[in-house]
């Protein structure tokens, strides 16, 4: 029996505070299934859950997922239907919010955004 390449993995989510759970849940079981790391699982977990909660938070209608494996870890990508592409800006240190592009550079070895025809996709690659 050959071994198959994995399959990338890909969700319409509602643009919805519990679509955030399951973006981890699909981020989790795609890095279980792909045999990564548990701390890769963390941090995909950590970095979709920024990147899911920008698209509903900044963006109209639903939010894609697609989750797919590279020869070094994952590639998380979240779409939205919104054109504005995220900027990373200064924290208050007296808010709560505002830290989530940092968490996701910090723990990604790549990141950035695109422009599409009907959005942008914002994408985020983990090692592991």
């Amino acid at each position: 029996m050959r071994n198959e390449p994995a399959a990338p993995v890909a969700v319409t989510l509602p643009a919805s505070a519990g679509s955030s759970a399951r973006a981890r849940r699909v981020v989790g079981d795609a890095a279980s299934a792909w045999g990564l790391s548990a701390d890769v699982a963390d941090d995909a977990a950590l970095v979709v859950t920024e990147l899911v909660s920008n698209a509903v938070d900044h963006a109209t209608g639903p939010v894609g997922l697609t989750v797919t494996p590279t020869a070094s870890g994952m590639r998380i990508e979240v779409s939205d239907r919104s054109s504005a592409l995220p900027q990373p800006r200064p924290v208050q240190v007296d808010s709560a919010r505002g830290r989530g592009l940092i968490i996701v550079a910090a723990l990604s070895r790549t990141w950035g955004s695109e422009p599409r025809s009907d959005g942008k996709v914002v994408w985020a690659e983990l090692d592991g």
